[in-house]
Formats: C-alpha cells, sequence, structure tokens
C-alpha cells in the first residue's frame, strides 16, 4: 500500500496569507508601521512570520490554523501565559493589540503578536541544569494550580486519548486488514490506562514540554516557549519528555529536577509511575496529529517517512503493544497479553 496522500481540491486556509496581508493585518491590528520584512518561520501547524517595525523591533506573527482551537481556548492560553509573565517567569508573553486584546482576527484565521526572544536548544542537560529546570516548572505549576481553565483539552485517556482513538479508527486511514488489530490493541490499552489516572489531579500545564520548547539564553538561562498545547494534566507531563531514557533508566535525572521543583511546589512522585502510559498516550497523540494533517491539506508524507503505510502502522501497533508490556511489568498480577510473538515480522 502507498503512503496516504490528501485528496485533490483541499484547499489551503492559509492560501490568502501573502506578505502584503500579513503585513496589513498586523499593521491596522497593533496600530504600528512595519518594513517590507516578512520572513515564514517552520511550523506544522499554525503559520508563523518574523516582522520588523519601522523602528527596528523584530516580532513574530502567528497565525493560528482555522477551526484548530476557538477563541476562548486562544485566549485562555494567552491568559495563562502572560499570568506566568506577570510572576516573572521566563516566557514569551503575546502583545496586546490597539483593542487592548492579545488576539485579532484575518477573515476566520485569528492572529498574535509576539516579541522576538532567541537563544539556544539543549538536547542534553547537567544535573545542576535538571535542578533549574525543576525550579523553573515548580514556579510554573504553583502558579498554574491556584485556578483550572474551562476550554483547554483534558490530558487523561479517558478523555483526551479516547478521542483520539475513536477518530483514528473512524478516520479511514488504517488499512483494512490491520484495522482490528489496531483497534484491538487500543482497547486494551485504554483498559491498561485510565484507571490509572482516576486520582491524578489535574492542573494547568504546558503540555508540550520537550527540547524543542525550552531556549537557553545565556543572560537569562531558560525560557519556556510554545504554549500552543497547554491543557489540563498531570504534573509530570510537563518533564518526561525532557527524560533521556524510559523511567528506569533516568533516577539521576529525576531526582535532580524533583529537587529543584521541590523549592516551590508539592510533587506527588506516584505520578512518576504515569510516566510511560503517558508516553503510550503520546504515540497515540502523535498519530492523530498526523492523520489531522492527512486529512488536511499538507499531507504527513512529509512530517514522517511512509507515513501511512502499511509498514508505518504495522510499527505503531508493535510500539503501542511494547508500551502494554513495559507497564504491565510495573504491575502485580499481570494477567494481560504479553506479545510472545510479534503479528509481524
Amino acid at each position: 500500500m502507498q503512503p496516504f496522500r490528501p485528496a485533490p481540491g483541499h484547499s489551503e486556509p492559509f492560501s490568502t496569507l501573502t506578505p502584503d496581508v500579513i503585513l496589513t493585518a498586523v499593521e491596522q491590528a497593533a496600530d504600528l508601521r512595519c518594513t517590507a520584512y516578512c520572513l515564514q518561520l517552520n511550523s506544522y501547524i499554525n503559520r508563523v512570520y518574523e516582522l520588523e517595525t519601522e523602528e527596528g523591533q523584530r516580532l513574530i506573527v502567528k497565525f493560528y490554523r482555522p477551526k484548530r482551537w476557538p477563541w476562548a481556548a486562544l485566549q485562555e492560553e494567552h491568559d495563562f501565559i502572560r499570568e506566568l509573565a506577570a510572576h516573572d517567569l521566563p516566557v514569551v508573553a503575546p502583545l496586546p493589540f490597539a483593542t487592548g486584546l492579545t488576539l485579532a482576527r484575518h477573515n476566520d484565521i485569528y492572529f498574535a503578536l509576539f516579541p522576538k526572544k532567541s537563544g539556544r536548544f539543549f538536547d542534553e542537560f547537567t544535573l545542576d541544569q535538571w535542578q533549574e529546570l525543576g525550579r523553573l516548572i515548580g514556579r510554573m505549576h504553583a502558579i498554574a494550580s491556584s485556578r483550572p481553565c474551562s476550554h483547554r483539552l483534558i490530558l487523561t485517556p479517558a478523555q483526551a486519548t479516547t478521542q483520539q482513538v475513536d477518530f483514528l479508527l473512524a478516520s479511514g486511514l488504517i488499512p483494512a486488514h490491520l484495522h482490528p488489530l489496531f483497534a484491538a490493541t487500543c482497547r486494551e490499552l485504554l483498559d491498561l490506562l485510565i484507571p490509572l489516572f482516576k486520582t491524578t489531579n489535574l492542573l494547568r500545564i504546558h503540555g508540550d514540554c520537550h527540547f524543542g520548547n525550552i531556549l537557553h539564553r545565556a543572560e537569562e538561562s531558560f525560557l519556556l516557549i510554545d504554549f500552543d498545547d497547554m491543557v489540563m494534566g498531570p504534573a509530570v507531563q510537563d518533564f518526561w519528555m525532557l527524560l533521556p531514557g524510559y523511567k528506569n533508566e533516568c533516577h539521576q535525572e529525576i531526582e535532580s529536577f524533583l529537587e529543584g521543583y521541590a523549592t516551590f511546589h508539592t510533587f506527588n512522585r506516584a505520578e512518576l509511575e504515569l510516566i510511560e502510559p503517558l508516553r503510550a498516550m503520546r504515540y497515540i497523540h502523535f498519530m492523530a496529529w498526523c492523520a489531522h494533517q492527512a486529512r488536511d491539506i499538507r499531507g504527513s508524507e512529509n512530517l514522517v517517512a511512509g507515513w501511512g503505510s502499511d509498514h508505518y502502522w504495522q510499527q505503531e501497533i508493535q510500539d503501542l503493544q511494547a508500551q502494554i508490556i513495559r507497564i504491565n511489568a510495573a504491575r502485580p498480577n499481570n494477567t494481560s497479553q504479553q506479545y510472545d510473538q510479534w503479528p509481524f515480522t
């Protein structure tokens, strides 16, 4: 089977965003004047451009993909970032437009303006930096725990993951001969995961805290960026993706992080047992994310080699089954299927 290709006739929702349109929209909404500089930056979901004002200030404008988030959800993201900035956390807060709001609209596309911040990415931290990250995330969660949000996703298997599985199963993108096995694997995984989250405390979190969303600035240290995937979820979600391996391989990193975290906020160590369940949920999240792109305009073959092929879905099923084994290995009285022989060769 060939990788999935989007059906012909799909229209690009950002097709109207020419440089002239972008500059005019920003100038009118922000009541400022820009030069002709308009550089498109990498972004899979949204459209992001670097601009320059006539005074020489560099700005970033983000046009949000239509129908992905309602206004209220975007506003909660912006309110959270501005709340963190008001407490002097190193984040990049959206700038107000002439209306005083941080969101504006061009046709059916919402957009926001940010100051440009530069820095470098790390793909490995020292133990001292793990402590520093712990203090930063602990400070963020101390503020985040003050109140919930109402319009963002709930990161639990009973809600987010179940919705994603339902979408994948109904998408028509899974090859027919693999559909039953994929469905059975997901059902087993959900049956395993849902009880693990029943008593988990949820708070506002970054939601997508990985290496690509943490900048290091020599004069300011770490800077958190891109709160697009802000959710209500467990605290551990905001650091497990930074770990260099599986939970049982990262004792020093976890302990250093939690030592820093405890300076500002209490961490329930029982949440460490959610790391591998959250990894399995991330697999499904990414599958659903790619499927949405494939159903949209651009397709996902540009993001994942061979996306949509038989081999792709076979590998995804095998990865989910491996996570089931890994999660069950830490539980007593394991009675679930062990997949001693993989269904694929």
